[in-house]
């Protein structure tokens, strides 16, 4: 056995320089280019916050209405794209759907052989806008309904509320979805955005690293663990006792999702956010069961684990509340995400390195060949 030190999944190692996103993993703080969590939750827009990441700085007034008008014009998708979220088998899962889109999209990209900054900027906003559209053509063709049309002239949030539930949602509902995307947006070098730079620094095209991010983000040890979440309180609320429910899970030795970060070890400041996005919107819609359980349950695995929650925890009911299917709520995430990850895209273009790292071996020794002929006659 070799006397190599490994850092199993690379935890603890600083794989790269990166200007986005300080996760200030003693503190529990999270601040993207600088701003903290908090204050861009409270006071900003997913828009401003795209544009942040996107070009490194906050806009103006006149920055943010041209960004604005690039992201409506971005709505529209190509009959090629068209014909294949509606031939699809409406059983699949959105996240393989959007998966496929952003691949066929990456095809017939006007700027798809180019990495420079503005061409990458140029996808990135194209996607920022088409992913919505992806999924709100596929939950129509899933519904037997006519394909959705991009002319409104919608906020992003409000956009993707009213494809996603096909009704014109409620300023305060349009306000929760908006601090989801923001909370969601970006997050260091998690599992899809180091996919994502891993591709890029082959120099490989921004959709190719989309692609790869959104396949590591389907995980529901990454991603998809808002899904996993809001299917464990249905189950929990079926049973009609959390405590006994969530007790005898651990006893199994259950995983109980949407509790726990690799870098965050104390509370995740998100999931504060989001617990009282969660708490508001349970009160305004008369519902406040989803939010009493997720707080039991919250307690007793404080209690029996130490385990705080992550930010996923109560984005699953909030988004269930929102009225968005359970199995679209890890898509939403790269509603979110797509800024992030072509933000990093971006960076890992401007200073590239090939990512390679190395691993320890631990196979079998050095081995005699036997010609084929001859190996039955030694067993």
């Amino acid at each position: 056995m070799s006397s190599e030190e490994v850092h199993s999944g690379l935890e603890g190692i600083r794989a790269g320089d990166s200007a986005i996103c300080h996760v200030h993993h003693k503190s529990g703080g999270l601040s993207y280019r600088g701003y903290r969590i908090e204050a861009l939750a409270e006071q900003s827009t997913f828009e401003e916050v795209a544009y942040l990441l996107l070009m490194g700085q906050m806009p103006d007034q006149k920055e943010l209405n041209k960004f604005r008008k690039i992201l409506l014009r971005s709505r529209n998708l190509s009959e090629r794209v068209r014909v294949f979220l509606k031939s699809t088998t409406p059983s699949a899962h959105p996240m393989d759907v959007l998966r496929t889109a952003v691949s066929i999209s990456g095809m017939e990209d006007s700027d798809r052989d180019a990495n420079d900054d503005q061409a990458n900027r140029r996808k990135a906003i194209r996607l920022t806008s088409q992913i919505p559209m992806f999924l709100g053509v596929f939950r129509q063709h899933v519904k037997g309904q006519e394909a959705v049309t991009s002319d409104a002239a919608l906020s992003h949030p409000e956009f993707i509320l009213t494809l996603m539930t096909g009704i014109s949602p409620d300023p305060a509902d349009i306000r929760a979805m908006e601090i989801s995307l923001i909370l969601y947006a970006e997050h260091e070098f998690n599992a899809s955005t180091f996919a994502a730079r891993v591709t890029a620094s082959s120099l490989s095209d921004l959709h190719s690293a989309v692609t790869s991010a959104i396949g590591s983000l389907k995980g529901p040890l990454h991603g998809g663990a808002n899904e996993a979440v809001m299917r464990l309180l249905l189950e929990v609320d079926q049973a009609g006792d959390p405590e006994k429910d969530i007790i005898e899970r651990l006893h199994r030795k259950e995983r109980i999702m949407g509790f726990g970060h690799r870098v965050l070890k104390k509370e995740d400041p998100r999931s504060r956010i989001m617990k009282e996005v969660a708490k508001s919107l349970g009160e305004r819609k008369r519902n406040q069961k989803w939010y009493a359980l997720s707080e039991k349950i919250e307690e007793i695995m404080l209690r029996e684990k130490g385990l705080y929650p992550n930010l996923d925890f109560y984005s699953a009911s909030v988004y269930y509340l929102l009225g968005i299917p359970v199995t679209f709520d890890t898509a939403l995430f790269v509603c979110s995400r797509i800024a992030g990850w072509a933000a990093h895209i971006i960076e890992q273009h401007d200073h590239n390195r090939l990512i390679r790292p190395r691993c320890r071996y631990v196979g079998e020794k050095e081995r005699e060949y036997i010609p084929l002929n001859k190996r039955e006659e030694i067993s």
